[in-house]
């Protein structure tokens, strides 16, 4: 089987690293990015323009309207078909992107987790409504504090999430993420991972990349997507990161002035847990993306691997 995994935080280079070794290795690239299967999102997920998307065959893009959910299972599902099917072709798969719980699900697999329960959900919603978000990562930190510790104290969606699986299961989530007995057969896929040496370097370029968004058209960009009538902030598509930011923003909750900078903190933030959950993947090689020849070094370790 000839695949290789790229992964690495928002804004560390991912998308030129995936064309450079595509076009060196005749790759098809198979992204691992949960903002990227919306369609109509392209501005604020830093989507491949229409020419890198042409350049070279992308899978998992694209896939989903903003109104449906796309689940783990489902990604490592079709991950693995693809795999296959590009093999098949004769080329090399190259799964690129920065959604670590996709990546997990595909190396290690996922155990069923419980369904959502909305009188759960409501509860926790309610409690968090009077403590505050903080408040209920500190309960979250005492009976999962796995999960805890890779969430921030205001990541509303995750910590209620987090919560409602041990209250109706009364198990933490992460005991949902262990390695499966029987882990897939990609487990043992080479994952390259591109970290900064310098976090000042990352947020330098998560800075800019979100100002070159703002002045590309994202603000409209979410305005044609609330103008549809059928969206909500309470989707997964509209709680990624930047979209939740500048909804909250036209939704009056703070003053649109403070979109820059509560769409680069919450990007930030982004960017720590994707390091988080990097650090605890077994298989992971570093290539540091802040080097002058970051890239020679990553195409000369996929050379060995691929």
């Amino acid at each position: 089987m000839r695949v290789v995994a790229i992964a690495g935080p928002t804004a560390s280079g991912k998308t030129a690293a995936a064309l450079a070794i595509a076009r060196e290795h005749d790759a098809e690239i198979i992204s691992v990015d949960s903002a990227l299967v919306y369609r109509g999102m392209d501005i604020g997920t830093a989507k491949p323009s229409p020419a890198e998307l042409a350049a070279v065959p992308h899978h998992l893009i694209d896939i989903r309207d903003p109104l449906q959910a796309y689940s783990a299972a489902e990604f490592a599902a079709d991950a693995q078909r693809l795999v296959a099917e590009i093999n098949a072709r004769g080329k090399l798969a190259l799964l690129v992107g920065g959604t670590m719980l996709y990546f997990k699900a595909l190396f290690e697999g996922l155990d069923a987790m419980p369904a959502a329960d909305s009188a759960v959900r409501a509860e926790v919603e309610a409690e968090a409504a009077a403590k505050g978000w903080p408040a209920m990562h500190e309960e979250l930190a005492r009976v999962d504090p796995a999960t805890a510790a890779r969430l921030a104290p205001n990541d509303a969606q995750r910590i209620q999430r987090a919560l409602e699986v041990f209250r109706v299961s009364g198990q933490p989530l992460s005991s949902f993420h262990r390695r499966s007995a029987d882990a897939p057969a990609l487990g043992a896929t080479p994952l390259f991972s591109l970290e900064p040496t310098d976090r000042a370097w990352l947020h330098e370029r998560i800075a800019r990349r979100f100002d070159d968004m703002l002045a590309g058209g994202f603000l409209q960009e979410v305005k044609t997507l609330r103008a549809r009538g059928d969206l909500s902030p309470d989707l997964p598509s509209m709680r990624c990161v930047g979209y939740r930011q500048a909804w909250e923003a036209l939704d009056g909750l703070w003053p649109m002035e403070q979109l820059r900078d509560k769409g680069i903190f919450a990007t930030r933030q982004l960017a720590k847990r994707q390091l988080t959950w990097l650090r605890s993947m077994p298989q992971r090689r570093v290539v540091p993306c802040d080097a002058p020849d970051a890239m020679e070094q990553l195409l000369a370790s996929v050379r060995v691997s691929a």
